[in-house]
């Protein structure tokens, strides 16, 4: 049984190992995407006019009213103190063309004491340029940049097929670990003074060993993160209840119907302040967003600057028909059935924001590890490819010098009387 769990895991490492070099490398950078983001591109992200800052809502109006080409779909609804303010924006549709406009762009930053549009850019472009490069990294981390095939998104599903055979991998790779009891402190110790190959592979192992709770918590999430709708809700869904909302739960969305108007984001701000006092929501509304497809609002409540939710299980998010300004549902952190926990706790634990500024840390040093275990394991698999190769060549070499060596005495035998031959064989 241990062949085939070896043999087990040889392919699945060899299968997932470039993936998981990447996912591990980027996702170690884009913990810090936004300081990182900031460092690299100051111009998008500092406020060029000193002075008091216009409301996110007021801001929206004037960049709307500015080029009648864009909708604005997502904006904080203040900015931080001497930062822009950045907008996601979609195009809306031009009339003599019945098509949506042409933009080069899906981001904007504004002035937020003027209005003006600071800079744009498209967020996740294939684009190695300063402006992109982070957006582009993040990407990267969970899609490889692989495009939509049939309606498909096939690096999302292609990466979260690799979080479920890196999940099974490290099960097998535990049980590995320790072939005996005896054995159990060679797979925590690292052969520094040896070098080479023992310690090449030490790193596999016991490197794999130490952190092997988090190896599986980040595996898991990725799972998560990736499939979250056709596979994780649903196996969660037959252990505990799972809430509906309008993003994971499309079909309680009331159809639109003709002449349906939309209700302004003012309305829907002043709806989330009163339903975010009912529920006893500590902060304020911190950002609006609207889902066109869905023709639905989200609200998300958070202080200014803390979009990502940087601490604990993350913001809280409410959503409203866009229409009607019914409530259609809620995530509160820590509220909810067990199975509804279990998925806010997900984003929270692979990005290490749970555990604040230490969490973004130890996720980064995770992800260069996972990056280590992998590169360790294609030397391992390449070193004993190699000897497996090499042990072939020398046995088609003895094969072929005992073949030769018995030819002389095979063509000596040919040319005997069949009398002689019988005379030998006796002898």
């Amino acid at each position: 049984m241990r062949r085939q769990f070896v043999r087990l895991h040889r392919w699945f490492g060899v299968a997932t190992a470039l993936f998981l070099i990447v996912a591990g490398l980027t996702g170690a950078v884009i913990a810090w995407d936004h300081e990182l983001d900031a460092a690299l591109n100051p111009s998008f992200f500092e406020a060029r006019t000193p002075g008091p800052a216009l409301s996110g809502l007021e801001l929206a109006r004037r960049v709307e009213a500015a080029d009648p080409r864009v909708q604005v779909t997502y904006l904080p609804l203040a900015a931080e103190p001497g930062h822009t303010l950045q907008m996601m924006v979609l195009p809306r549709i031009e009339p003599a063309t019945r098509a949506p406009y042409k933009l080069d762009f899906n981001q904007i930053a504004v002035d937020p004491a003027t209005g003006d549009v600071q800079g744009r850019r498209e967020w996740g472009a294939f684009s190695l340029s300063r402006i992109n490069l982070i957006p582009f990294i993040y990407k990267l981390h969970y899609t490889l940049h692989l495009p939509f095939t049939g309606g498909v998104d096939v690096g999302v599903w292609l990466m979260g097929v690799v979080g479920i055979v890196w999940l099974f991998d490290s099960i097998i790779a535990l049980g590995l670990s320790f072939p005996s009891l005896k054995a159990w402190r060679k797979s925590l110790a690292f052969r520094f003074g040896r070098g080479g190959y023992a310690l090449t592979f030490d790193l596999h192992r016991s490197g794999g060993v130490w952190i092997w709770g988090l190896l599986m918590i980040v595996a898991l999430t990725s799972v998560s993160m990736n499939l979250a709708a056709p596979v994780v809700r649903p196996i969660v869904s037959m252990f505990s209840t799972l809430t509906p909302d309008p993003i994971n739960n499309p079909e309680i969305v009331r159809a639109p119907k003709p002449g349906d108007g939309m209700l302004s984001r003012e309305r829907i701000v002043q709806l989330a302040e009163e339903a975010g006092k009912a529920q006893h929501i500590a902060v304020p509304p911190g950002g609006i967003y609207y889902a066109e497809f869905l023709h639905t609002y989200g609200v998300g409540f958070y202080e200014t600057g803390n979009d990502h939710g940087d601490m604990g299980l993350g913001n809280p998010w409410m959503y409203w028909d866009a229409a009607t300004g019914k409530l259609l549902g809620k995530q509160i952190p820590g509220k909810g059935t067990a199975g509804d926990i279990f998925m806010q706790v997900q984003f929270p634990l692979h990005s290490g924001r749970i555990l604040g500024v230490g969490g973004r840390i130890l996720i980064s040093a995770v992800g260069v590890a996972v990056a280590m275990l992998s590169a360790t394991g294609l030397l391992i698999w390449l070193r004993k490819l190699n000897a497996r190769r090499g042990a072939a060549v020398k046995a088609r070499k003895a094969q072929s010098v005992e073949e030769t060596q018995r030819a002389p005495v095979a063509r000596n035998a040919d040319r005997m009387p069949e009398r002689s031959r019988e005379e030998v064989a006796s002898e």
